[in-house]
């Protein structure tokens, strides 16, 4: 201990080894020949801390978090560098921290053993230890000790999401090559389900899309597929919202976004729209004519039967003439013009 001591050195075969108490561990080459030939001197000057295969032993030192000990492990600590706190935590049954000790450790900077897991709100953690699946997490920050053995967290979004399907091929029914964009509203609803059933749930979402345009669109012609806005079948969409509910994904609206026609393709259908519209065109004028022409006819038959009619717009023209000019000369004088109207009056 400290102070002063006086000890035989016979044939100077004397040998004195100095510890300082500041750093507490004990790491001596005569550590198994103190403990063996003298036990009540070791158990008086230290603690010996033992983990077994499946323990964590958390050691603490006035209080403070001094240490962690890993599983097979031993420890031995100066007694009097203390005093010393020892909780061992047997990880066979669960892997998962403490919340109040996980912040511990992260805070003493102690977190070599332990792995930190976050899921946030809208989110489910899976958390599968060695490969197996072990329970679901809610959302809040999950630690577990990475200890012989593998954990794994992983985390699957809940919300509901859009996916997009751009640029597929498909050959009408007419052998024409299209391209389409395609859309769908989705979102996870059994997340173990999701990820234990397929690889990847979003790509058999994407694959299902692709099978049941290829099937709606391969039926029709780009006639038909342009003239109204299509969409997936109920009968195609069923099968998709079945298939993906078998996996735990719940798929509400699929549409078809937009048409992509070949370079050639749009210069052909520009010339049949052309000729449509000026076909469209013809007809309306052609039928303006037509209108025209019955409205000029039912006038002469108005003006033939009612002499005053054809004069007062022989009138009406000669003053929309004379309206225009600066001089109007008349021959012959204006007794062509206006006898007959003086005559009819007369009559009257």
């Amino acid at each position: 201990m400290p102070g002063e001591h006086w000890l035989a050195n016979r044939r100077g075969s004397l040998e004195v080894s100095r510890h300082d108490l500041k750093s507490p561990e004990f790491v001596s080459a005569y550590e198994k020949a103190l403990f063996d030939k003298l036990p009540d001197v070791a158990a008086r000057h230290f603690t010996v801390v033992r983990t077994a295969r499946t323990d964590i032993a958390i050691i603490e030192r006035d209080g403070n978090l001094h240490a962690v000990l890993a599983p097979d492990r031993k420890l031995v600590l100066w007694t009097d560098a203390g005093p010393w706190t020892v909780t061992t935590i047997d990880t066979s049954a669960d892997l998962a921290i403490d919340p109040a000790v996980m912040r511990r450790l992260g805070q003493a900077r102690k977190a070599e053993l332990m792995s930190v897991h976050p899921v946030v709100d809208g989110q489910a953690g899976l958390l599968f230890v060695d490969g197996v699946l072990v329970r679901t997490l809610a959302a809040g920050v999950h630690g577990f000790w990475n200890v012989g053995r593998m954990v794994q967290v992983k985390v699957v979004d809940l919300k509901r999401q859009s996916l997009d399907v751009a640029g597929q091929e498909v050959l009408t029914k007419d052998r024409v090559t299209i391209r389409v964009n395609i859309a769908a509203e989705y979102r996870v609803v059994d997340p173990v389900k999701a990820v234990s059933t397929v690889k990847d749930f979003s790509e058999a979402l994407y694959r299902a899309l692709q099978y049941a345009f290829r099937k709606t669109l391969g039926a029709l012609t780009l006639d038909q597929i342009l003239e109204k806005k299509v969409t997936v079948d109920e009968e195609a969409a069923a099968k998709v919202r079945a298939d993906m509910a078998g996996i735990g994904v719940e798929v509400s609206d699929i549409a078809l976004k937009d048409v992509i026609l070949p370079g050639e393709m749009r210069e052909i259908l520009n010339q049949v729209v052309s000729a449509e519209k000026q076909a469209e065109a013809n007809v309306i004028r052609r039928r303006e004519e037509t209108n025209a022409t019955r409205s000029l006819l039912n006038t002469a038959r108005v003006m033939a039967e009612n002499p005053v009619m054809l004069r007062l717009k022989e009138l009406e023209a000669l003053e929309t003439i004379a309206g225009k000019v600066e001089r109007l000369t008349v021959h012959n004088g204006t007794g062509g013009l206006l006898n007959d109207l003086v005559k009819l009056r007369d009559n009257d």
